[in-house]
């Protein structure tokens, strides 16, 4: 029997420390939406990939997945797998092309805040610059380290390690910059170890 298309899955918070302006739902993601959700754990294994599809339930960036499992036989996970992109180290940077930045604290990093382009982009009455502006300054400071590509995102991620003087310097950006409705979940700068750009790639 050939996989769904379209699979009913339920999304459950695990840890209130991560904070997403996303709403936690039950949502119907399409095949390749799942898949790409599960690639985003397991890489390109197929066994891996075979073993967390069947079982129904996986753990990503502190939400728990859940759907009923399904089987996917050898030729077809091979040939959906095939549809995904790899990993390139050779793709740059490209800040035109930023459309996210992730921020990780801990150790083990963990996440703490998405902040997408459109949100972080509106400038505030009389101000020359928005806070997006700053953090693109960030990743222009030193060279970015290639951080793999996100099947979730479908894009390829660019870390950038912060010195405790610039998340001191961010934080302040963010209070004086950002968006009055976003300055209070900003306030997870000051426990910010990294910053992960997201760059979707350009289509081959």
């Amino acid at each position: 029997m050939p996989a769904p298309e379209v699979i009913p899955v339920r999304r459950t918070e695990e840890d209130a420390g991560y904070v997403s302006f996303r709403p936690v739902v039950r949502q119907n993601f399409p095949l390749r939406d799942l898949l790409g959700l599960v690639l985003g754990v397991t890489g390109k294994n197929p066994d891996r990939v075979r073993q967390i599809v069947r079982s129904g339930s996986v753990l990503f960036h502190a939400f728990h997945y859940s759907w009923a499992g399904f089987q996917l036989d050898d030729a077809e996970l091979a040939s959906l797998l095939a549809r995904f992109p790899n990993p390139d180290p050779s793709c740059a940077f490209r800040p035109e092309a930023c459309g996210a930045a992730l921020l990780e604290g801990g150790s083990p990093p963990r996440p703490l805040l998405d902040l997408e382009r459109a949100a972080v982009s509106r400038k505030r009455l009389l101000r020359g610059r928005s806070f997006w502006d700053v953090l693109l300054a960030a990743a222009a400071s030193a060279p970015l380290q290639y951080h793999g590509y996100s099947y979730q995102w479908r894009a390829d991620l660019y870390r950038h390690d912060l010195a405790t003087a610039e998340v001191a310097a961010l934080s302040a950006a963010a209070q004086s910059l950002a968006p009055r409705d976003m300055r209070g979940h900003l306030r997870a700068l000051d426990r910010t170890a990294n910053i992960i750009f997201v760059c979707p790639r350009e289509a081959s």
